[in-house]
């Protein structure tokens, strides 16, 4: 009896190395990516932490994909994680631990707390954060790299040109018209963005009226329509809005009232000109934020073994991340001397003769 418990025992604890080993196999397995399918050196996955459509930042990082796989012999995948924000944490964790991708890029404010934590929990794998950055002084994120952009000093030049155009006035917008503003959540890249309006609008017009709300949301345009509509109510002939998806409702607004619309991430005035031509008329520019040539960039630098992780790095006007969209009818019909005022401008933030105000304690 005795000699059968202790075989049954000796049985149990054989079952259980074997058990432990094939569950180290699966772990190591997960660690080592294999190697990409031929005749591409590189495999990206993007995770959105919303869905495309947005007609802004998602979007843009989407064309981002698209131009890399088009351009360089990187395999790439887009995942849409959806609106509900439960599910982000377990779908990033998903990529990082599958093994398949040597890159995984996340972008906004609201993504980083999961990137720091997915960055020390799966150090072989590579991660990029787009418009934030993690905290390196407080994270063990060695293998993460962070692209910035300095959106207040496109907004400045968006909010100086507003308040150019109300004080001559535009067709449904008399001389003297109020500026509106609407944000999508107060984060701190939403903040920069309409610090810089507001501080770009006062410059060219100092007495000049900017109203400001958050929609608290980035993926509701019946918000961002209300919001419009109580602004133009109170007498604004303009509106900017850095709201994603939201500001789609910020639009539809200015279509509807005869009012004009400033849009943010991608050139919104393209993307409607011929699906809409209504709401495209109503569109003055956009504060560009290339998301789409940065993510190329790092495809790039990534390749080239040169990207530097445990970093982050800014780009603005100066390099090209940051512009505002010149081609528009308003932008064709206005005066030559506001063109080449904006243009001074431009060369004065890249010459830093002109500092633009920033959310952030220290200049990006």
């Amino acid at each position: 009896m005795k000699q059968s418990a202790y075989l049954l025992l000796r049985q149990l604890c054989w079952l259980a190395v074997v058990v432990a080993g094939l569950y180290l196999l699966a772990w190591i397995g997960r660690q080592v990516h294999a190697p990409p399918a031929a005749g591409e050196r590189l495999r990206v996955a993007l995770f959105i932490n919303g869905t495309r459509g947005d007609k802004s930042l998602f979007d843009s990082a989407a064309a981002g994909m698209a131009r890399i796989r088009a351009t360089l012999p990187v395999q790439t995948r887009v995942i849409e994680g959806g609106t509900d924000p439960t599910r982000w944490e377990a779908a990033l964790s998903d990529l990082a631990d599958s093994g398949e991708y040597d890159l995984v890029v996340a972008g906004t404010f609201t993504m980083v707390p999961y990137v720091q934590k997915l960055a020390a929990q799966f150090p072989a794998t590579r991660f990029v954060v787009f418009d934030a950055s993690v905290d390196y002084a407080h994270c063990r994120c060695a293998n993460v790299y962070s692209m910035l952009f300095r959106q207040n000093e496109g907004a400045y030049l968006a909010g100086f040109l507003a308040a150019r155009l109300m004080e001559r006035g535009l067709p449904g917008a008399p001389p003297g018209s109020a500026l509106g503003v609407v944000g999508g959540m107060p984060f701190p890249v939403i903040e920069d963005f309409l610090t810089g309006f507001g501080a770009g609008a006062h410059a060219a017009s100092p007495g000049v009226r900017v109203l400001s709300q958050y929609a608290n949301a980035f993926s509701d345009p019946a918000a961002g329509k209300e919001i419009a509509k109580a602004q133009f109510g109170q007498g604004a002939g303009l509106v900017f809005h850095a709201a994603g998806a939201t500001g789609q409702g910020v639009t539809e607004a200015a279509a509807e009232a005869g009012r004009y619309v400033i849009g943010v991430d991608m050139d919104q005035y393209q993307l409607y000109r011929d699906s809409n031509p209504q709401r495209a008329a109503r569109i003055v520019t956009s504060v560009i934020k290339d998301v789409d040539a940065g993510l190329l960039r790092v495809a790039r630098l990534q390749l080239e073994g040169k990207l530097p992780y445990g970093q982050a790095e800014s780009i603005g006007l100066a390099e090209g991340g940051i512009r505002l969209a010149r081609r528009s009818p308003v932008m064709d019909a206005a005066a030559p001397e506001l063109l080449r005022e904006i243009d001074a401008l431009q060369e004065a933030i890249v010459r830093g003769r002109v500092r633009v105000p920033s959310v952030f304690a220290k200049p990006m």
